[in-house]
């Protein structure tokens, strides 16, 4: 059998003369765009999300600079004005709180700390537990999910009944049992790190199998895809086919779920320091604001106002970037 006289060939890329001589006349050269770009393109049309993004990074740079922040403002977290509390009534004089120049958010009652710098401090905490019990509770989820969607059989039994079980376990009251009968040191750290530590691993351990759940259907329906097989036609081993196949499809929802995640982590941190197991006095917790607050509703409303607000933008903050994120790397999303 003799060769075709003429064999199809590969039309080539246009060249950069080609190109310039298409801009020249006037027609569109069209590029290709990494599914990264269009994800950034569909999230720039996002005004809500783009908001919460700037809100998110500023919350994260104020935290990151809360020393200097505060020191620049000639105040402290830990530093008491009883000349600005009334000796009658333990709260702030002067009105909102005790707001001025000085203090610009007003002045904690009974001891006068200044509650702008609380509040910085406060967002360390909140931050910090929310994005580390975050990343334990991804690498987790990650890992086991891809397990039991890839292996199934016994190993997703196994792990899908584990999650099931997390899933119906009452962790509120397990985390306060357990950080209540922590002791004052331990691994090196002491008193609020090691309440801060074990947060940031319970609510970790609990949050895995949410996103657990995610990443073992979306491996279910990978599994059996084409490009799968062909690697599987081609000798690829089962841990090449995990971690080159399978995971980097998986990139997209396990970003989504860890923005939604991470609120969710930061309203639970607060929840614990309002019933007095987050961290100890004298470190800052908005929860902890919160639960002070309750004392002095009606003759101080400023002193629960501010940390209920700081808790409300950050979270809203999240929510709305979370939700740009989603729709930006939905090849299905209509915007």
């Amino acid at each position: 059998m003799t060769a075709p006289l003429h064999e199809p060939t590969a039309e080539a890329a246009p060249s950069a003369a080609e190109e310039a001589a298409a801009a020249a006349a006037g027609e569109k050269v069209v590029q290709g765009r990494s599914l990264g770009r269009i994800a950034w393109e569909r999230l720039k049309r996002d005004k809500l999300a783009l908001t919460g993004g700037i809100v998110v990074l500023a919350l994260i740079v104020v935290a990151l600079l809360a020393p200097v922040i505060t020191h620049l403002l000639g105040q402290d977290p830990d530093t008491f004005n009883e000349k600005l509390i009334d000796p009658l009534f333990g709260t702030p004089t002067g009105s909102l709180g005790g707001i001025s120049g000085d203090h610009l958010l007003g002045v904690e009652p009974v001891n006068g700390r200044d509650i702008l710098a609380r509040i910085l401090y406060g967002a360390r905490v909140s931050l910090l537990v929310g994005f580390l019990s975050a990343v334990v509770a991804v690498v987790l989820g990650t890992v086991l999910g891809i397990l039991a969607g890839f292996f199934g059989g016994w190993v997703d039994s196994l792990i899908s009944r584990v999650m099931d079980g997390l899933l119906a376990f009452p962790q509120l009251l397990f985390t306060i049992a357990l950080v209540s009968v922590m002791p004052n040191d331990m691994l090196g750290l002491s008193g609020s790190n090691v309440r801060v530590f074990v947060m940031i691993l319970v609510i970790g351990f609990f949050g895995w199998p949410y996103i657990g759940r995610v990443v073992r259907g979306q491996t279910l329906s990978m599994r059996e895809r084409e490009y799968v097989e062909a690697a599987r036609s081609l000798g690829a081993g089962r841990f090449y086919i995990l971690f080159k196949e399978l995971l980097p499809n998986l990139v997209a929802p396990i970003i989504v779920y860890t923005t939604m995640m991470i609120p969710t982590n930061i309203l639970t941190e607060a929840a614990l320091s309002f019933l007095g197991v987050g961290v100890k006095p004298p470190t800052s917790s908005w929860g902890q604001m919160l639960s002070s607050a309750i004392d002095y509703y009606e003759s101080d409303p400023m002193y629960m106002v501010v940390p209920g607000v700081a808790i409300f933008i950050t979270v809203l903050a999240f929510n709305l970037f979370g939700d740009g994120v989603r729709d930006a790397l939905d090849p299905k999303a209509s915007r």
